[in-house]
């Protein structure tokens, strides 16, 4: 659990709305006291007399409810010898109970639900769903049986499988360039024996120990309902939701009381430095601290310092390192909140060609000069109104990792009361630059822990790592702080009888999706403007997205577009770059630049008081960037960076591989990250870019897309300041050459070396004769069965029936011309040449005698129409929906009618829609991994073996 600022969601005036770009830009922003006085997540809440706190937001949006159980137990609470254990439970909780057996997520998916996962971290374990209103008693019945009525289901066979999917979970990580550096952090600033000095995944010799009568004690000893916090929030109010919850939890009898751990911030005494070797691109060079938690006052001054050193986009690390030295090609500072103690983590990527060890001293230079002369009060405001204008867009959301229902569970949890979140807010607020600078000045000038990770063969994996005590690990105890009591809020609740678990409850008339009306207007230069209303939070979206995307990079030029978007990123013809940050920072805006196979979008998420100024922003990085010539190098210098990264990744280094491989001369045959080419970026010059730009961005290729807290008629007025007065562009309109033919291919699997991998990456695929405009619901349909959900028949023979992977995926692409069907599945090591078996037998077996079943049918279309109202809680979501109707040439109430449609589909529809479009003949099998472990495995799976060495 990373700690972030939380806020929530109410309008406020809009005085600047109307405002012109040159006047928007000098408008004040609204005041931040202004936001955070407003900011209020209404609820209610009762206390069953078990124990169980319940907390009741309504929020009538749309028909759904986020239903949220966060209990007092984690990987902080393990034992010696038993590391791993709050996670692997986390597992277990998923593979049936004793009145609902079997998978979860099947009757999870057959009502639609969404966000559904669960999480474990040092100070708690969460499992949440966001439902249909009509599915809640299932739920409700669903989660009151994993709290009471569980370890009748819990097997031999059960815990074998789930610790093998877990122990593939931590080898996936662990593979990751950087994947083994949290081992390294708990362990250097925690000492052994210490609650944070493990890891949440565990070690695997611990995990390998986990008996059946172990995990047992473990539910017994922390499961009890008084050590839960139930939170609901949506289409319901407290009324009901005490009856509801009162005949599924009340008769749950309470566990033991769950014994306080003692988690002092240790100080270690004297700075340890060490440097390790990894798969990585460039030197990254840390500098760490453990600091306060959550029980400590002194944790939000410190995560405001984080943001201001190293967070913000003109953060002082940021101007400092990469925009004028340049030693460094990416920075950042974060301070890890958890309830007991934090780490505090600064990290530099060395600039390929420099001394790290000047680097080094650069770094360590500009946090002295931070430590001793804090934070401006304009830097601490920009930090401040970033964090709460991003939280209030979070808050949208009822639940999911980041919306009402886990902030008002997080801060009962930790910090005893559901509002702590606008006790932060305030504080936040009010915040002085004194208050930070003496924050850091009592934390920061203690003895770090300074890592350096090299590039380079790995002297040590993962394997033996995350356990409760190592050997060399430093630190010593100082004073500490406990966490504060936290007594629960509300009136007890009566117990009532056991309610009827025979069955799950049936499910009610649910409602269907309401997708906001589509309006539609035309800039005074013709570009169209899309819009949809949304006003339950203060926010306005609005894209900017023109007919461009990585397929308009040249053949011989590929990187280009990526390239210019990073350099756009830099500053206005107006401002410079770090001047263009601290402006969007001030107004709480978010301004992004990306890229799709076909489009090319431009964003900005602004707060509503603030739009006319935020859109003025927009149009300058549209239409004025600087596209400067000192900030060019810099930011090529970071593209080859990032090129030379994903060489030593292996998912995308597996994707650069595959798609051009797929695609021949197409325009889509280019690597999916759209980085490009080393060699083309090296060379690319400043005219290449403004020829880029000339040709592809223009009025005649743009779309405008708006959704938010306004009218189409203010935001066209507007617009029309900002982007219709762009005069048209006198050069033929670029067109994509979409005629090339994609090359035949002869299947064959494409080893690529990468020595002492932990996993193998397995990225499949071939080009179908599809386009993205296409109707492939069906075909969606067929392909989510398949493997596209965590229940396809792929998934499920792989990680629940195998335990080989942590997860094994297949689906297909979404371009406007030729699709592709792909695969994914990062497997254990020992078990490739199985899982490429397996994974043709699955596809070969869907393709010919083993079609659709009546039981798959029914979860994934009954899944699919039902989880519509939840898809589109969000205006982000809302969106891009919006944009897809435009750009995919769909009708306006496409979404709408998509519930009838799945109604209805046929097992033989979706059969043949698969078979029509997609077999394994020609497919390509790309596998990355330890080429002397996988390659006599390979001999079983029958196919010609092309080897490639690992890339420099």
């Amino acid at each position: 659990m990373q700690h972030k600022l939380s806020a929530s969601l109410l309008a406020l005036a809009a005085s600047t709305a109307l405002a012109s770009p040159a006047l928007a830009q000098e408008a004040k922003p609204a005041p931040l006291s202004d936001l955070v006085a407003k900011v209020q997540i209404p609820y209610e809440s009762f206390k069953l007399d078990n124990g169980l706190t319940v907390l009741v937001n309504t929020d009538r949006k749309a028909p759904v409810v986020a239903v949220s159980v966060w209990y007092g137990v984690g990987s902080k609470n393990e034992p010696k010898g038993k590391t791993g254990f709050a996670h692997l439970f986390e597992h277990l909780m998923f593979n049936g109970t004793e009145n609902v057996p079997g998978d979860f997520f099947t009757p999870l998916q057959q009502v639609g639900a969404t966000d559904v996962n669960g999480t474990t971290w040092f100070d708690r374990t969460n499992y949440f769903e966001t439902v249909p209103t009509a599915a809640l008693d299932m739920v409700l019945m669903m989660e009151s049986d994993r709290m009471g009525h569980l370890l009748g289901a819990v097997t031999q066979k059960v815990l074998d499988n789930q610790r093998a999917v877990v122990q593939n979970e931590k080898r996936q990580g662990d593979n990751n360039p950087y994947g083994i550096v949290e081992y390294e952090q708990l362990e250097n600033l925690y000492p052994s024996g210490h609650p944070y000095h493990h890891s949440t995944i565990g070690s695997m010799a611990d995990l390998d120990s986990a008996s059946l009568e172990d995990v047992k004690g473990w539910f017994t000893d922390h499961y009890g309902p008084n050590n839960a916090i139930l939170v609901l929030s949506g289409d319901i109010d407290a009324a009901t939701a005490k009856a509801k919850v009162t005949k599924w939890f009340g008769n749950i009898k309470p566990g033991p009381q769950v014994k306080p751990v003692s988690a002092p911030v240790p100080t270690l005494p004297a700075t340890v430095a060490k440097t390790i070797k990894d798969q990585v691109a460039t030197t990254r060079i840390y500098r760490m601290w453990a600091v306060p938690g959550l029980d400590n006052p002194d944790y939000l001054p410190l995560d405001l310092a984080a943001s201001v050193l190293g967070g913000l986009a003109s953060s002082r690390l940021d101007d400092a390192l990469v925009r004028e030295q340049k030693v460094a090609v990416a920075v950042s500072a974060d301070a890890e909140v958890f309830a007991q103690a934090a780490q505090f983590v600064i990290k530099a990527d060395v600039t390929p060609g420099q001394d790290p060890a000047k680097v080094a001293a650069a770094l360590d230079a500009e946090i002295a000069k931070f430590i001793k002369d804090g934070p401006t009060q304009d830097e601490l405001l920009r930090a401040a109104t970033s964090a709460t204008a991003n939280e209030i867009r979070g808050l949208e959301r009822t639940g999911g990792f980041n919306g009402k229902a886990p902030t008002l569970a997080e801060g009962l949890l930790y910090n005893g009361t559901p509002e702590h979140y606008r006790q932060e807010l305030d504080r936040t607020a009010k915040m002085t630059p004194a208050e930070v600078k003496a924050a850091l000045g009592k934390w920061l000038t203690r003895p770090a822990f300074a890592l350096t990770v090299e590039p380079g063969e790995r002297t040590e994996g993962g394997e033996a790592r995350g356990g409760f005590y190592t050997n060399g690990a430093t630190g010593m105890r100082p004073a500490y702080f406990r966490d504060p009591d936290m007594p629960a809020k509300g009136v007890p609740a009566p117990a009532v009888a056991g309610a009827d678990r025979s069955k799950l409850p049936a499910v009610g008339q649910l409602a269907p999706l309401d997708f906001p009306a589509i309006q539609r207007a035309t800039l005074k230069n013709g570009i169209p403007v899309y819009f949809a209303k949304r006003s339950e939070v203060p926010t306005v979206s609005v894209r900017v997205s023109f007919d461009a995307g990585y397929a308009a990079d040249p053949k011989s030029a590929l990187g280009t577009e990526s390239l210019l978007l990073s350099l756009m990123d830099e500053g206005t013809q107006k401002l410079s770059g770090s001047e263009f940050a601290r402006e969007r920072e001030r107004l709480g805006a978010n301004i992004s630049l990306s890229a799709t196979s076909d489009l090319t979008s431009f964003q900005v998420d602004a707060l509503s008081p603030n739009l006319g100024a935020s859109l003025g922003l927009l149009a300058d990085v549209v239409r004025r960037p600087s596209l400067a010539p000192a900030d060019l190098e810099r930011v090529r210098t970071q593209q080859l960076t990032a090129i030379s990264a994903e060489m030593k990744s292996p998912q995308a280094l597996a994707a650069r591989v595959l798609v051009p491989t797929l695609y021949g001369s197409h325009p889509y045959a280019f690597p999916s990250s759209g980085l490009g080419d080393a060699e083309v970026v090296k060379k690319l010059t400043r005219e290449d870019l403004l020829a880029f730009h000339a040709r592809w961005f223009r009025p005649d290729t743009a779309r405008i897309f708006v959704v938010g807290d306004t009218t189409l008629d203010a935001v066209v007025k507007m617009l029309d300041d900002s982007f219709g007065n762009w005069p048209s562009n006198r050069m033929a309109r670029p067109v994509k050459d979409f005629s090339a033919a994609v090359p035949a291919q002869k299947s064959r699997v494409i080893l690529v070396d990468r020595p002492g991998s932990p996993q193998s990456f397995i990225m499949a695929g071939k080009v179908i004769d599809a386009k993205g405009t296409d109707d492939t619901v069906a075909l969606n349909t067929a392909n989510d069965i398949l493997g596209g959900n965590f229940l396809g028949r792929i998934n499920m023979n792989l990680r629940e029936a195998k335990g080989w992977t942590y997860g094994a995926y297949n689906g297909v692409s979404e371009p406007l011309d030729k699709v592709r069907f792909q695969v994914i599945a990062p497997v254990q090591t020992d078990r490739t040449g199985d899982s490429l078996v397996e994974i043709k037998r699955e596809i070969d077996e869907y393709g010919s005698t083993k079609g659709v079943t009546a039981e798959e049918l029914d979860w994934s279309t009954k899944g699919s129409a039902r989880e519509l109202p939840g898809m589109f809680e969000t205006s982000a979501a809302v969106l891009d929906g919006l944009a897809k109707i435009v750009n995919y040439q769909r009708p306006d109430d496409f979404y709408e009618t998509l519930s009838a449609r799945y109604g209805k589909m046929t097992a033989a529809e979706v059969d043949k829609a698969f078979r029509s479009k997609i077999n394994s003949d020609g497919m390509v099998w790309v596998v990355v991994g330890d080429a002397a472990k996988v390659k006599p495995q390979l001999d079983k799976f029958g196919l010609p073996v092309e080897e490639m060495a690992a890339p420099k």
